[in-house]
């Protein structure tokens, strides 16, 4: 029988501190060569272990393998000149200085399908393996060959979609497409985003899902936070569309934020992964705040469609705190599983 409300993370965990530098996001590795490849595969078997712990039903390999989410995935990218670098801005909030695409971009070969058959091996657990989502990409690189964000926004759906297919036979449950972007282009987003999301999926058995939050907890994220006031109703604008796309799962930010959970009437029918962990606080929540924000989820929507969730990845959080979220999600999904069977 499935259970219910599955827990699950949004994406990634703390790496171990012989592998990189921990509490820093997007931190350069401590090892190179054949010990990089060894030390990755190590923390694959730590993260596993630290979700097992914890009780997390639906594991993911906590991004312990790439240095950052959307990069890694580009480096393996042709057309793309990391030599040749130019500074834009990332999603209307922060400068940073990004390659160039100077060609036709395409996938030379597969990025992380290795990383995800060895995570298979380790465990019988559903796995949830995420890559970048297309508009996120565009947004991360300065266009000198496209000069189009939907065009080269559909050339990155088609190399995505043929990792995807190499995930899935590799033996991943569920491929996550993070888009925090999607809360940022709202016209982009009706236009031609879910059109580039739909083709990354294209073809795919497995279930699929996208992470739309409102980013780690850098500086330059909690700075554009509070100038959103004091209600969050940015999913307001493109839920209508994705409840409608062909996406299976929608993973969203909820705990203590300031987004109004009513909008979630607006993906009613879909699975919904409902952030009941704030990622950018050390503070670890009691499982009765976990248990509350899941209540007031329940109300739009189904039980059998609640998947208790982080609101972002916890990367940048010490393990220590990081593991203590995991228990307080596990635990809270757990009294709420209680209530729904009482």
């Amino acid at each position: 029988m499935k259970k219910l409300l599955p827990t699950s993370t949004a994406g990634s965990l703390p790496k171990p501190s012989w592998l990189a530098e921990p509490e820093k996001l997007w931190s350069p590795w401590k090892l190179e060569g054949a010990e990089l490849t060894s030390g990755k595969q190590d923390a694959l078997l730590v993260t596993l272990q630290e979700q097992g712990n914890a009780g997390i039903d639906i594991v993911s390999d906590g991004e312990q393998t790439r240095q950052h989410f959307v990069t890694t995935f580009i480096e393996n990218l042709s057309g793309v000149d990391f030599e040749k670098c130019k500074t834009v801005r990332i999603r209307n909030r922060y400068d940073a200085n990004v390659p160039t695409v100077v060609g036709p971009v395409s996938r030379k070969k597969a990025v992380f399908v290795e990383d995800a058959k060895f995570l298979r091996q380790q465990t019988d657990q559903p796995i949830k393996w995420a890559l970048p989502g297309p508009m996120t990409m565009v947004d991360t690189l300065y266009d000198d060959h496209y000069k189009s964000r939907k065009d080269l926004a559909w050339e990155f759906a088609i190399a995505l979609n043929e990792e995807a297919k190499e995930l899935e036979a590799a033996g991943m449950d569920i491929i996550q497409f993070d888009e925090p972007a999607f809360n940022v282009f709202f016209e982009e987003v009706n236009e031609w985003g879910i059109a580039c999301l739909e083709r990354a999926i294209e073809g795919l058995k497995c279930e699929t899902a996208v992470h739309i939050c409102y980013g780690y907890g850098i500086k330059a994220n909690t700075d554009w936070k509070k100038t959103l006031g004091s209600e969050w109703r940015q999913y307001e604008e493109t839920f209508p569309s994705l409840q409608k796309s062909n996406i299976d799962i929608i993973s969203l930010e909820c705990h203590n934020g300031r987004v109004p959970l009513e909008v979630l009437e607006l993906i009613r029918g879909k699975k919904v992964m409902v952030g009941a962990i704030d990622v950018t606080a050390e503070t670890i929540e009691t499982p009765e705040e976990v248990a509350e924000t899941l209540r007031g989820a329940l109300k739009y929507v189904d039980a059998d469609k609640l998947y208790p969730c982080t609101n972002c990845g916890m990367a940048p959080l010490s393990r220590d705190v990081a593991r203590g979220k995991l228990n307080a999600l596990r635990a809270g999904a757990e009294i709420v599983r209680n209530e729904l069977a009482a």
